[in-house]
């Protein structure tokens, strides 16, 4: 991605929990975010932490407890960045669950739903307007919608067991924040579960502020391969990227240490799923406590490779 005209790669990890633990009413996170734990994350020499987020909670509605949603949640999340941000790490954050009307988000929709997300992003977009360490994913993983769904949205037809409902395209987001006078960076997910990059470049929104960057998710072994990401990279023509989620789910490290050593070579940046002790390889998960250490050959090969490519934060 870019920052002031300049190349910059990031390299980082997704530090999940925002997104769900708040339906609970137990909190905002997971687990700790304190100095401690922020300092753990740091001796990793990430640069970058993803923080996902659900718009229920942001916004405080749905019948959302108070103790872990509204202004609560916003006071949280707000003290988490900040504690990143003294550790001179950047801040992704992304809009992971949400849900149209009175339906409570407890998972990833199509797309961003005209309901709430563009609230959400004037609120977000207005909260961290002037913070030049925070970057903004208007929504996590889209699928199941087409490329002029993306940018300027449409009506997604009813699934089992759900309604259909307005969603919001990429554009409406981008003019949400960029109306709330925000210039922050903003990430756009590509389709298929931000692993479809094709259609991006051709249906980039309209930016006044010229920063937009394609946000792409890549697990292995299984799958897409070197001249896979070859492919994707190049249809992008030059438009700035970051890989938002990989990881790998055999609990071998074979896979991610060619992704990452390729994505160095291209200067590509790349943030690890994920910062949880999830104690399990089909997370993936990255360590064993919030204390730092590394979790089976998977974390160790990522904790290795971005102490070796990054300095200390």
């Amino acid at each position: 991605m870019t920052a002031g005209g300049r190349a910059v790669q990031l390299g980082g990890v997704v530090w999940s929990g925002a997104e769900y633990a708040c339906l609970g009413g137990h909190g905002a996170f997971a687990g700790p975010t304190g100095p401690a734990a922020v300092a753990a994350v740091a001796e990793w020499h990430v640069d970058a932490v993803r923080v996902p987020l659900n718009e229920d909670c942001w916004l405080g509605i749905n019948r959302l407890p108070a103790a872990s949603s509204g202004a609560t949640y916003r006071r949280v999340v707000a003290l988490f960045v900040h504690l990143l941000e003294d550790r001179g790490i950047v801040v992704d954050l992304d809009l992971h669950w949400s849900a149209p009307g009175s339906q409570l988000a407890t998972g990833q929709q199509d797309m961003a739903d005209a309901d709430h997300s563009v609230r959400f992003w004037q609120e977000v977009a207005a909260a961290f307007r002037s913070d030049p360490y925070v970057i903004f994913e208007l929504y996590n993983e889209p699928h199941g919608i087409s490329w002029s769904c993306w940018r300027d949205g449409c009506m997604v037809p009813p699934r089992p067991g759900t309604r259909g409902y307005r969603a919001a395209g990429m554009q409406q987001l981008v003019d949400a924040v960029r109306a709330a006078e925000a210039r922050n960076p903003l990430l756009l997910d590509g389709l298929a579960h931000a692993t479809d990059l094709s259609g991006w470049r051709a249906h980039e929104p309209d930016d006044p502020a010229h920063a937009l960057v394609a946000a792409w998710h890549v697990y292995g072994p299984a799958g897409c391969g070197p001249s896979c990401w070859q492919r994707t990279v190049s249809g992008l023509h030059g438009a700035p990227m970051l890989v938002t989620e990989f990881g790998e789910t055999d609990c071998r490290s074979a896979f991610v240490d060619e992704f990452m050593t390729w994505l160095d070579g291209r200067g590509i940046g790349y943030l690890a799923w994920a910062w949880n002790p999830w104690q399990g390889c089909h997370g993936p998960s990255l360590i064993d406590s919030y204390a730092g250490v590394p979790y089976g050959a998977y974390g160790v090969a990522v904790m290795r490779h971005l102490k070796a490519r990054f300095p200390a934060s």
